[in-house]
């Protein structure tokens, strides 16, 4: 088992593009993963900026409070996204230790840009936390190149395995930040430092934790092989050449699509906005 946890982890460093030796799979669905960063990573009192833009910045919101971190939200209407400018401002306003943001916000169909966030991120000294779930292997995302330090994402998506294990990887300043902590987290499930060990991620002879999804793990490395065999590159172009297709199909029918510009649509889930005089209400009742 744990040879297969071994390749299940370089795996993960393959479709994340990253080196992190603290890169792992939460036996649990994304929001396990999600809480996993989120109780490891912030400390009572801690500031946590939130880019809340839909469901899943709620989410990340709402665990904050839970922790009893100071969270701030950046809120924008659904489809919206974050500029440099705007993050630099609530940076410099907050001064938090960790951001959060959503790469595809499946809610709006929105894709975050992530060129240049973590470079500014640790400028003020904060660690760039990032929800990819949605996008993951469907949208380029190079976790080291891009200076993200927690990266998370679900396998039920474009992996195509089925749910219940989380993919996530740690930089060595996130991991340096867990290590550090004056508090223990507070859940023991969740907590990264006895993961670490389970996956073998440190140096010290590894010790049993918890009773692992045996046949979802097998599922996910092999999911991650196909991935791998396809080539990242090849999976991002066929996921947008499909989505392309599909939005002028959809805009040839008169329809209008949510994110208004095609740069920032998310390749992988598609919004439509609702024709003048429906109550979408009814439209998806009727499609129910």
């Amino acid at each position: 088992m744990y040879q297969i946890m071994d390749e299940v982890k370089q795996g993960i460093q393959y479709v994340f593009q990253t080196r992190n030796r603290l890169t792992l799979a939460i036996s649990g669905s994304g929001h396990s993963a999600l809480e996993a960063a989120l109780v490891n990573l912030l400390e009572p009192g801690d500031s946590f900026l939130v880019g809340v833009n839909g469901m899943w910045g709620q989410r990340a919101a709402e665990v904050g409070e839970r922790v009893g971190a100071r969270t701030h939200q950046m809120t924008k209407d659904p489809g919206g996204h974050y500029t440099l400018q705007e993050v630099e401002e609530a940076l410099v306003q907050h001064k938090p230790s960790v951001l959060f943001l959503t790469q595809g916000e499946s809610s709006s169909g929105l894709l975050q840009p992530l060129d240049g966030y973590g470079e500014l991120c640790h400028r003020y000294q904060c660690l760039l936390l990032v929800d990819c779930v949605a996008s993951l292997g469907g949208a380029p995302i190079h976790m080291d190149q891009q200076g993200i330090d927690v990266l998370y994402s679900g396998p039920q998506k474009v992996l195509n395995a089925p749910p219940g294990t989380a993919l996530i990887s740690f930089s060595e300043q996130a991991k340096n930040k867990i290590y550090s902590r004056k508090t223990k987290p507070y859940s023991f499930y969740l907590d990264i430092k006895w993961l670490a060990n389970f996956w073998g991620c440190d140096d010290k002879p590894r010790m049993y934790h918890h009773t692992i999804p045996v046949i979802s793990l097998f599922s996910l490395r092999e999911s991650l092989a196909l991935i791998a065999e396809e080539g990242l590159e090849n999976s991002w172009r066929r996921h947008r050449e499909v989505t392309k297709y599909l939005q002028e199909c959809l805009q040839s029918l008169g329809l209008q699509l949510f994110v208004k510009d095609p740069a920032l649509r998310l390749p992988t889930v598609t919004t439509v906005a609702v024709p003048a005089g429906y109550d979408w209400r009814d439209i998806v009742n009727y499609i129910i």
